[in-house]
């Protein structure tokens, strides 16, 4: 595990740390110690400057690496370059919202209150969605994924990030007792998780109709997004 030097948000380089998981969510999800340990990292190490958790950072660096920017999340959108960009944020990706808010052709809509698998806007709109930590609440991910792809165009980006299980394969939750995210003290439907995704999570992505999914690395194994491109198509 490479230790994280500066938060790719706002450049920042002191960290803090608070755990986040609860015993009946470990038990919920048969976690492993090691798995413990990551996705406690994952949610609980955030930059003391703004705030963002290492998965917000996974993002932010996914993004960054994506168009081949040098410099922070903050920077970028004050590039020309990032000031063409539409962008669809689908529900807020922790404290990136009040930086992706800056691009004036920046959208945000709420799941499940907008839904995800039936987006209500033309198709081929949009050169970048971002989501983060939605699909495992939704009941169909693959319909969502498809969705992000029906409204891009065909040089976009839907780049979101799910907690990943590295160590196993994917799982629907159907048929288990209902599970929940957010935190042991506050938990509802909302919160409901339907899929457990694994080291297979690319597959999700492709069957969505999508012909790339590229992993970015920020720390493995706890701060992993994905990138899922339509740019080979015909």
């Amino acid at each position: 595990m490479r230790k994280v030097y500066f938060c790719p948000v706002c450049g920042g380089g002191d960290f803090l740390f608070r755990e986040v998981l609860w015993p009946e969510l470990v038990s919920d999800w048969q976690l492993a110690p090691l798995e413990v340990d990551y996705i406690n990292r994952q949610q609980g190490f955030f930059c003391s400057g703004c705030s963002n958790n290492l998965r917000s950072m996974a993002l932010a660096n996914a993004i960054l690496s994506a168009y081949n920017f040098c410099g922070t999340l903050v920077q970028f959108v004050e590039s020309d370059f990032a000031k063409t960009l539409k962008v669809l944020e689908i529900n807020e990706a922790g404290g990136l919202t009040s930086v992706l808010n800056r691009l004036p052709h920046h959208q945000l809509v709420g799941y499940p209150e907008y839904d995800i698998t039936n987006l209500s806007f033309e198709r081929a709109i949009f050169d970048l969605v971002i989501h983060s930590d939605t699909l495992e609440h939704v009941p169909n991910p693959i319909a969502g994924l498809s969705e992000c792809r029906r409204v891009l165009v065909k040089t976009g980006r839907c780049i979101f990030t799910v907690p990943i299980v590295v160590g196993r394969l994917s799982r629907s939750r159907a048929g288990l007792k209902n599970s929940y995210h957010g935190t042991s003290a506050k938990v509802d439907n909302d919160c409901t998780v339907y899929t457990e995704f694994g080291a297979d999570m690319w597959r999700f992505v492709i069957e969505a109709g999508f012909t790339s999914a590229r992993i970015h690395s920020f720390e493995y194994p706890a701060a992993l997004a994905i990138e899922a491109t339509i740019q080979n198509e015909r």
